[in-house]
């Protein structure tokens, strides 16, 4: 006989075990999902990364470590997480030699008037309140060291350059785009013999490019001066005198040719340098750490980083400015959606990287126990593109986690990222390498060129308006969105290394300490 009764479901326990897990991570997934869409929607709705940039690169300008400009920067990041209720502090990793850059002006007299395009490269000494003025002489071609030695006295009372006039100002992209396949085929031939010669003849001073000015100061050289040429349009790279009484600058490529063939042809120019510049004796030097504390796994760790420090011959806008602003910029959007992650997040802006990694370094070595419970360390560094690769840095099981991260990645931003596993560890270049030689899961977020190494990489030209934001804004989400799943991830990353193709081990980079307090004069 048939009824009308509804049929009845009896669930094992096995069952209901089943369904609630399945319940569970349907809901999970939901959580994540809606994280992931708030994260979006901030970032495309309120981003902060212009009104930062501005504050950062026009209002405080570039980061040497050593000026007040560092310390300033550090603060200011205080405050602005303090602002978004992260907690932050700035800790002391060492010490460096203080210096605050002052007006600069290099000027040609003779044969006729016009200012020139320099640069007082780091650290250089000023000329005391005074308009120092002079001829100038060009490391000789001489046959040894103990030529040199004779020739040395005569530097007395005089600038010396010591820097190859380049042969062209054209970068070769336009060489190749306009010149016959001869006459750029020429170009390079001789500019190659030229660079060979150029070599030869620094050599045979018996100093090297770094120790020649030092000998020269001593000789009693009025200053130095350099052309540190980038490769492209107006660009010159500025990095550190290595004098420390007499002022070392660089010359604008095109400033430095005409000084250079006026020399040669015995038209005797005449320059002046003026240079205000401070030294401030030796200062504490800070990385700045913010934190936004775990709930379920509050002893273990997920970190961002970029270092905060630059070279100051332009504002250090895409190194690494755009790298500091995508953190900052990850850490207030989590903060705002995310504000109780099961694992502690970590913010590391770091002092000092451009003279070896110190401030990350040195922070490996103080904080083991947060170092011996990473979960990952995302680091940006290399320009303001989209974030374009990943490596897994010879970590054996680096590919399965990252690609359940990016998983959680809109198509629009991870479509276009490459990824290489296990890939293989690397040993500098970028902050990343600190946590990698102890063995922990350190990733580097690598981006899109935007003519990086030639036109802003330690340029003068590294500034404010070759910031693409666009591509911050999605890398701010991506950073945003790894840093929440790697957190909400219940399996911790393995720290197995990768075999080579051979079976043997993959070779890892040794720890190399901190250099805790600089610079430190180069040797011969």
């Amino acid at each position: 006989m048939r009824t009308n009764h509804a049929p009845v479901f009896r669930f094992t326990g096995c069952k209901i075990k089943l369904l609630t897990i399945l319940f569970i991570f349907l809901a999970h997934i939901s959580f994540s999902q809606s994280i992931v869409e708030k994260i979006v929607q901030e970032e495309n709705n309120h981003s902060q990364l212009q009104s930062m940039a501005h504050e950062l690169l026009d209002g405080i300008g570039p980061r040497l470590v050593g000026t007040p400009q560092m310390k300033k920067a550090n603060d200011w990041a205080v405050e602005k997480y303090a602002s978004w209720g992260i907690t932050a502090r700035n800790e002391q990793w060492g010490e460096w030699k203080g210096w605050e850059r002052g007006i600069t002006h290099i000027d040609m007299l003779s044969p006729w008037v016009k200012s020139l395009e320099g640069t007082q490269l780091a650290w250089s000494p000023s000329t005391r309140g005074k308009t120092i003025k002079s001829g100038i002489m060009i490391i000789p071609d001489l046959a040894d060291s103990l030529a040199f030695a004779n020739w040395l006295p005569n530097v007395k009372g005089k600038f010396v350059m010591i820097s190859m006039n380049q042969p062209t100002g054209r970068p070769d992209d336009n060489w190749q785009q306009y010149a016959t396949a001869a006459s750029f085929e020429k170009l390079k031939k001789e500019r190659n013999e030229q660079m060979n010669a150029w070599r030869k003849r620094v050599s045979k001073t018996g100093y090297s490019s770094r120790t020649l000015p030092i000998i020269l100061e001593k000789a009693g050289a009025l200053g130095i001066l350099t052309n540190n040429w980038s490769n492209g349009f107006g660009v010159d790279k500025i990095f550190s005198a290595y004098t420390s009484k007499i002022p070392t600058v660089d010359i604008a490529l095109e400033d430095y040719g005409t000084l250079y063939r006026l020399v040669e042809s015995g038209d005797n120019p005449i320059i002046s340098i003026q240079s205000t510049s401070k030294d401030l004796g030796i200062v504490p030097s800070f990385n700045t750490i913010a934190e936004i504390k775990g709930t379920e796994k509050a002893d273990e760790y997920v970190m961002l980083s970029a270092h905060f420090d630059s070279w100051d011959g332009g504002q250090g806008a895409t190194d690494n400015g755009t790298g500091t602003l995508t953190m900052m910029e990850a850490m207030r959007i989590l903060k705002l959606v995310y504000p109780n992650p099961k694992r502690t997040i970590l913010v590391g802006h770091w002092g000092s990287e451009e003279q070896g990694l110190n401030g990350s370094k040195a922070f490996v070595e103080d904080h083991p126990e947060i170092v011996s419970k990473l979960q990952a360390l995302f680091n940006q560094d290399n320009g303001t593109g989209r974030i374009a690769n990943i490596s897994g840095q010879g970590f054996q099981h680096a590919g399965e986690f990252i690609n359940r991260w990016l998983a959680a990645v809109p198509s629009s931003i991870k479509d276009s990222i490459k990824t290489n596993f296990p890939g293989t560890p690397g040993g500098g270049g970028s902050d990343f390498a600190s946590f990698v030689a102890v063995g922990a899961p350190g990733f580097s977020l690598s981006s899109l060129s935007w003519s990086y190494s030639n036109y802003t990489w330690h340029t003068n030209r590294d500034t404010y308006d070759k910031i693409i934001f666009d591509d911050l804004r999605s890398n701010a989400i991506l950073t945003a969105i790894m840093v929440y799943m790697a957190c909400e991830d219940p399996a911790t990353l393995p720290r197995d290394k990768a075999n080579l193709s051979s079976g043997k081990p993959i070779p890892w980079p040794k720890q190399i300490k901190s250099m805790r307090k600089g610079p430190v004069a180069p040797k011969n």
